[in-house]
């Protein structure tokens, strides 16, 4: 099998036909790409945009057949009746779970119920997965009880596999909002100075930043339904800086809050708030830039001196040897 696999590298007809027939499938891939994907700015922002006319007829039929009325979107069926059976949500739920869900992305109860779910499951299937694989498809020369140890740590592994999902949606997510914050806040200020209302300013600014960052898009866009329909102001401002967790974005809402209270200027805070923002992504940059070269470190000594000691002394090792 080892010999069959050198031929065929070896082979320049074979290697040729491989090479070509990746090309022309990227080739086809490429052109294929714009055709199969779904624009999931447009199919995001139109779903929070209706969300509340949605909610509005829904309940009005409710109402008029006489239904008890829910704001919310039930959950799967089968999951709901594992985590209230199981009273998942005394065992394994969290405070802190439902305002993480929210910086993911997940809103409502249905993705709360999910996450119980999952994290309930996640473990027992990993744990039985490392039985049956080291138990029954591989034949590994160790004790019994070190294979149940190790199926014990893929079982604790799937208990953190469900936060570590989370974990990396919010960091995505907030890498995302962090980098069009800054443009959103000018687009905001020049709206404020132009004579729009906080709301029609949040609207436009929720459209125009689609392109850059959906999910502070979609935040926006929220901000902005619940401006209408809070008796509270301070609490939609609130809300968003609780589904970001950015602080840039929680001095903005600050500064909101201020200026709806105390009827302070908005605009001279924005254009503070959007440079201090600025400053504050060209530091985190030069940090990160700063701490390259002793990442490199590393890398320089494994891989690159090596290769450069061979280049430099391999021709003169080859005369030693010619010579001898």
């Amino acid at each position: 099998m080892v010999d069959l696999i050198i031929d065929k590298l070896q082979d320049i007809r074979f290697l040729t036909t491989v090479f070509s027939s990746i090309a022309a499938f990227a080739t086809v891939l490429t052109f294929a790409m714009p055709y199969l994907s779904n624009d999931n700015l447009q199919r995001r922002m139109k779903s929070v945009a209706i969300e509340r006319d949605k909610i509005r007829a829904r309940e009005r039929e409710k109402l008029a057949k006489g239904e008890k009325v829910a704001l919310r979107t039930a959950p799967k069926a089968y999951m709901q009746t594992v985590v209230e059976n199981l009273n998942l949500r005394k065992w394994l739920g969290e405070e802190e779970v439902k305002s993480t869900l929210v910086q993911a992305g997940f809103r409502g109860q249905g993705p709360y119920v999910a996450f119980l779910f999952f994290r309930m499951i996640a473990p027992i299937g990993m744990f039985l997965f490392a039985l049956f694989y080291l138990f029954v498809l591989t034949h590994f020369q160790y004790p019994s009880m070190v294979k149940v140890a190790a199926a014990i740590g893929a079982a604790w592994l799937g208990m953190k596999l469900p936060q570590l999902f989370l974990k990396n949606l919010i960091s995505r997510r907030q890498l995302s909002v962090r980098r069009a914050f800054p443009d959103a806040l000018d687009l905001l200020l020049i709206c404020v100075e132009a004579g729009m209302s906080i709301e029609v300013a949040f609207k436009r600014v929720s459209q125009e930043i689609g392109t850059q960052s959906i999910a502070l898009a979609e935040e926006l866009t929220l901000t902005t339904a619940e401006l209408s329909y809070l008796p509270d102001r301070r609490q939609a401002y609130e809300n968003l800086a609780i589904r970001t967790g950015i602080d840039g974005v929680k001095a903005v809402c600050t500064a909101l809050i201020q200026a709806e209270r105390y009827g302070t200027p908005l605009a001279q805070a924005l254009r503070v708030l959007g440079q201090e923002i600025r400053d504050m992504r060209m530091s985190e940059a030069e940090k990160k830039a700063a701490a390259l070269p002793p990442k490199l470190t590393v890398p320089m000594i494994l891989f690159f001196l090596p290769v450069l000691f061979v280049v430099i002394l391999g021709p003169a090792f080859i005369r030693v040897m010619e010579i001898r």
